[in-house]
């Protein structure tokens, strides 16, 4: 079987190695796969990208390393259509660096490339920044991440205080999700009922949000400078980008009397299901 496992950068922010001991980023996997991809490994490798997502469900993008990938038959193809399918289910996506020559052939010619996108294969000196300045959310690095995994982290003006990120178990707590797409149909048939904020920061609701959504950011809700009033007939719906500040919010205002609920996925499951953002 190939030896698959996630990397992280080392100190000097040159290599990625296995490092078990070491945080991995809350946004990004990095899995390096250690030998062919045909028919009797393939389950193999699936099956831990599977646990690692299991590990860590809110790694919704996943850059996979293949340098060491020699031969890939129309088995590997399969998974790989399949791990794209399941991050992409999770408003995720998933993106290769360093793909030999043979099995970049056989992924054009099975129209794997045109699948995952050309511009999902990235060049190993520039991954990392790439989609840390273009894919991942800033704000969850800047808010909810007590690590700096990457070069890229180190001058991150972190404000950890400000949200009070002591226990990092409440993404696992429960709390009631709505799909965008029922959101959207409940906003048209009964609108008076429903009070949606934004927890995102001003700059990201200006590019895009709800309609009707009033924006309240993260750490204004947490730190008690601007509370959430509304009439006792009213659904409290709580959206940001992926749903990692929703969630928080909704724990923080969990005493309201209404029902407080989260938008599945945030604005990239909106996005997603092509539904109208006001802008502004």
């Amino acid at each position: 079987m190939p030896t698959v496992h996630p990397v992280v950068p080392d100190e000097e922010f040159k290599n990625l190695t296995y490092q078990p001991d070491q945080p991995s980023c809350p946004q990004l996997s990095i899995i390096e796969i250690l030998g062919d991809l045909y028919f009797g490994a393939v389950n193999h490798v699936e099956d831990v990208i599977h646990e690692q997502l299991e590990k860590e469900e809110d790694q919704r993008f996943l850059l996979i390393r293949m340098d060491n990938v020699n031969q890939c038959d129309f088995s590997g193809i399969h998974m790989l259509e399949s791990v794209v399918r399941t991050y992409r289910d999770r408003s995720g996506d998933v993106y290769m660096m360093k793909v030999g020559y043979r099995v970049d052939k056989v992924m054009a010619s099975t129209g794997f490339n045109r699948t995952i996108g050309d511009s999902h294969f990235l060049p190993e000196d520039q991954a990392i920044s790439h989609l840390f300045y273009r894919v991942l959310d800033p704000a969850v690095c800047i808010y909810e991440c007590p690590h700096r995994v990457f070069a890229e982290c180190q001058n991150l003006p972190k404000q950890l205080h400000t949200v009070h990120l002591e226990d990092p178990d409440y993404l696992a707590e429960d709390v009631n999700q709505i799909e965008a797409r029922q959101l959207w149909n409940e906003l048209h048939a009964h609108p008076e009922e429903l009070s949606i904020i934004d927890v995102r920061e001003p700059r990201e609701y200006r590019r895009g949000h709800i309609p009707n959504a009033t924006l309240i950011p993260l750490p204004k809700i947490l730190s008690g400078e601007q509370t959430i009033t509304t009439s006792t007939k009213q659904r409290v719906v709580l959206v940001c980008r992926s749903g990692r500040r929703s969630r928080r919010a909704a724990l923080a205002i969990s005493t309201l009397n209404g029902q407080v609920e989260i938008v599945r996925g945030g604005m990239l499951a909106w996005e997603a299901a092509g539904l109208l953002e006001a802008i502004g």
